[in-house]
């Protein structure tokens, strides 16, 4: 019987044909000979206790002047899919948690869904690496502005950043002279009433910001290192980094063996964890991406793993 894919994702007019990791997966998925039937958040509805859908069916490929073939689309419950991939990238707002809750409908009917609807309302992308703190570098999270400014005045070298950005947006960092300090926590805080993180800074950041793909738990052997530009602090390839595939350091790989078990529990299937030198700062549950890259220098297939982890769920195993 064939494997009925839904996905929810941004418009995929307007993705970046080179790098997109959503359009991997249906490539993957499509290989396999299983239907792909396409979503955004704004067609997703309940009518009446029964979570349904405006749903397209598609068709991919891997061509950077027609990546996708699109037919009418039409109003049916999620609960006639196997799966659902929820790619639909932050912001984390009220939409994003809305959307969750309907699919945790579809959830409760046997639809599998990547990743789990808890999960995602659950796990912050940057509070969740503090559940691992043996992993971590010195992490405070307030809105506080007396403790940040003291863990500034503690690590001298400091990274403020939102709870719920991605790309590297509205991230700083502040050294020992405290430059603009006061100005960037009334920013980021919006005068106290919003909560963020303080790291210290991690100085192997100048050699890349290392993404760790785990699919069910498990390593990608390599990470993609992506390498700020001169004079930056960020290495996301959406502030101008640069991706350098690497293989994993023992270090990484017992990073990934921390946090790997707690991924496999709560349903987490595909994730993106993020290490810079010896540290973990992020974990990625949302719509991780890195993948084409790693494909593409190391002649990888992880979509193609991924999907083997779907079926190997759906058939109960």
């Amino acid at each position: 019987m064939t494997i009925k894919v839904g996905i929810v994702m941004d418009p995929i007019e307007s993705i970046a044909f080179k790098k997109d990791t959503s359009l991997a997966l249906l490539w993957a998925a499509q290989r396999k000979g299983w239907e792909l039937h396409y979503m955004e958040q704004r067609h997703l509805f309940m009518r009446d206790g029964t979570v349904q859908a405006k749903m397209a069916p598609l068709r991919v490929a891997m061509d950077p002047q027609s990546w996708f073939e699109r037919d009418e689309y039409q109003i049916r419950p999620l609960a006639d899919l196997d799966v659902v991939l929820m790619r639909k990238d932050p912001p984390f707002n009220n939409e994003f948690i809305y959307t969750t809750h309907l699919l945790a409908l579809a959830e409760q009917e046997g639809v599998l869904i990547v990743n789990r609807t808890q999960a995602l309302r659950d796990f912050n992308e940057k509070l969740f690496a503090t559940h691992f703190p043996q992993c971590c570098p010195p992490v405070l999270v307030t809105r506080d502005e007396q403790l940040l400014r003291a863990f500034h005045a503690e690590h001298k070298d400091v990274i403020l950043k939102p709870l719920d950005g991605m790309g590297g947006a509205s991230i700083f960092r502040i050294t020992e002279d405290g430059v603009n300090l006061g100005v960037i926590i009334e920013t980021l805080t919006a005068h106290g009433s919003q909560t963020i993180m303080a790291q210290k800074y991690i100085p192997e950041i100048v050699d890349g910001d290392k993404r760790i793909l785990m699919i069910n738990g498990e390593p990608v052997p390599y990470a993609l290192a992506r390498v700020p530009l001169a004079g930056e602090t960020r290495g996301n390839l959406a502030a101008g980094g640069r991706g350098e595939g690497r293989p994993l350091t023992d270090r990484d790989r017992w990073i990934a063996e921390q946090v790997g078990p707690t991924l496999r529990e709560e349903g987490l299937l595909f994730v993106g964890l993020d290490v810079i030198g010896d540290y973990l700062t992020e974990i990625n549950v949302t719509s991780p991406t890195c993948l084409r890259e790693l494909d593409a220098q190391f002649g990888l297939d992880i979509g193609m793993q991924l999907m083997a982890v779907i079926e190997q769920k759906l058939a109960g195993s």
